[in-house]
C-alpha cells in the first residue's frame, strides 16, 4: 500500500492542496471555515496521512532537531536533563538528540559533517562546555545550563539557584552545632562547582574550620580521598558537605571503613537528590535539584531564542531534604 499524500486527503475531503496545507499547518483560522478545518482533520485520520516532516523541513531551511551537551549518561541527573528537554520538544514537534562526552567531561569527535546544517540549536551543560569546540556549530543558536551568565556566547541562560542551596545547607548543619567541616569538592573544574565553593566559605563565615579534598566524581575516588582525609583523628571534621550524591555515597564508605558512625560521629551531605540518596544507608541529607525543569526550561528558553525572542527567567529554585545522615554535632 502506498503511502497516502496531502493529494490523497485533499481529494476525500473536496478541498485543494493548500488548504490541506493551512489546516494541517495550524494557520487555517481566518482563512477557511471550522467545518473545512474538520473535514480536512477528519480525512486525513480517515487515510491515516501523515507529513513528511524532511520535506517540509528542507523547504524551511530548518531540521527541528536541537542538540543536547551533557558530560555522560551514566549520570542520573543528565538523564532526567534530557527528558525534560525531549518532553518539552516534542509538545513543539522537535527532536533532541544527545552528544555526551564520552570520558564524562571533555571533548569528544564532532558527529556531525556539519552542525549548521544538521541542527537548529545547542542546549548545553557547563560540565561538558569543552565539547562545544568539536561540534563546529559556531552561529548556532546556544542556551548554557549552569554556567555562568556574565561570560561566552549563549543567547540564553538557564541557572539553579546553587548559592541559595548551599545557604539552606549550611543552615541546617550549623544548626546541629556544627563547626569543623571538610569539602569534598568535584575535581571537575565548572562554573556550578565554583559557586558552591564560594557559597559554602561565605556562609559558614569566620568561626568555623573549614577544608578542602577534590575527589573525581566517582564512589570509589571519593572514599580513597576521605580514607586520607578521616584517617588523623585529631581535628577531624564533624561535617562533610559534598559536591553530589556519588561523592557523599564514597564519604560514607571511607567512614564505616574507619569505624565512625553516620551521623553520630560524622555527618555527611550530598548535592543532587540522585536515586542513590535514598539507596545508600543512612539515607542521605541532600540538596534536591529538579534536573528534569532544567531540561524543560533548556528547551523552552531555545524555542524563545529561535522565535526571536529574548529570554530571561528567575533561577530554578531548590529544596534541602533532610534525611539520616545528619545529626547533632558529636560533643568535643
Amino acid at each position: 500500500m502506498t503511502r497516502p499524500t496531502s493529494r490523497d486527503v485533499a481529494t476525500a475531503a473536496g478541498v485543494s492542496q493548500a488548504t490541506v496545507s493551512l489546516v494541517l499547518g495550524d494557520k487555517w483560522r481566518g482563512r477557511v471555515s471550522e467545518r473545512t478545518a474538520h473535514l480536512v482533520r477528519q480525512a486525513a485520520t480517515d487515510l491515516g496521512y501523515r507529513p513528511n516532516l524532511a520535506a517540509r523541513n528542507l523547504r524551511l531551511g530548518s531540521t527541528r532537531t536541537a542538540l543536547l551537551v551533557v558530560p555522560a549518561l551514566t549520570n542520573e541527573f543528565f538523564a532526567r536533563v534530557y527528558t525534560g528537554a525531549a518532553r518539552i520538544a516534542s509538545a513543539h514537534g522537535f527532536g533532541v538528540v544527545l552528544y555526551p562526552s564520552p570520558d564524562g567531561t571533555g571533548p569528544a569527535r564532532d558527529p556531525f559533517a556539519s552542525a549548521r546544517a544538521a541542527l537548529d540549536g545547542v542546549i548545553a551543560s557547563s560540565m561538558a562546555a569543552d565539547a562545544l569546540d568539536a561540534i563546529g556549530g559556531d552561529g548556532l543558536p546556544l542556551v548554557m545550563l549552569d554556567s555562568d551568565p556574565t561570560t561566552g556566547n549563549a543567547a540564553a541562560h538557564v541557572n539553579l539557584a546553587m548559592t541559595d542551596g548551599v545557604h539552606q545547607l549550611c543552615t541546617h548543619l550549623l544548626g546541629l552545632g556544627h563547626r569543623r567541616f571538610l569539602h569534598l569538592a568535584s575535581d571537575v573544574d565548572s562554573w556550578t562547582f565554583t559557586v558552591r565553593a564560594h557559597a559554602l566559605r561565605a556562609r559558614l563565615g569566620p568561626h568555623t574550620a573549614l577544608r578542602t579534598v577534590r575527589a573525581a566524581l566517582s564512589v570509589d575516588a571519593a572514599r580513597t580521598a576521605m580514607a586520607t582525609a578521616l584517617a588523623a583523628p585529631h581535628d577531624r571534621p564533624t561535617a562533610i558537605v559534598c559536591d553530589d550524591d556519588i561523592l557523599a555515597a564514597g564519604a560514607c564508605k571511607a567512614a564505616r571503613r574507619l569505624g565512625l558512625r553516620v551521623p553520630e560521629d560524622l555527618s555527611v551531605t550530598g548535592f543532587d537528590d540522585l536515586a542513590l540518596a535514598t539507596a545508600v544507608e543512612p539515607e542521605l541529607t541532600t540538596v534536591r535539584l529538579p534536573a528534569e525543569r532544567v531540561g524543560e526550561q533548556g528547551m523552552t528558553a531555545l524555542l524563545s531564542v529561535l522565535d526571536g525572542t529574548p529570554y530571561t527567567a528567575d533561577d530554578i529554585p531548590v529544596e534541602l531534604v533532610v534525611r539520616d545522615s545528619t545529626g547533632p554535632a558529636p560533643a568535643p
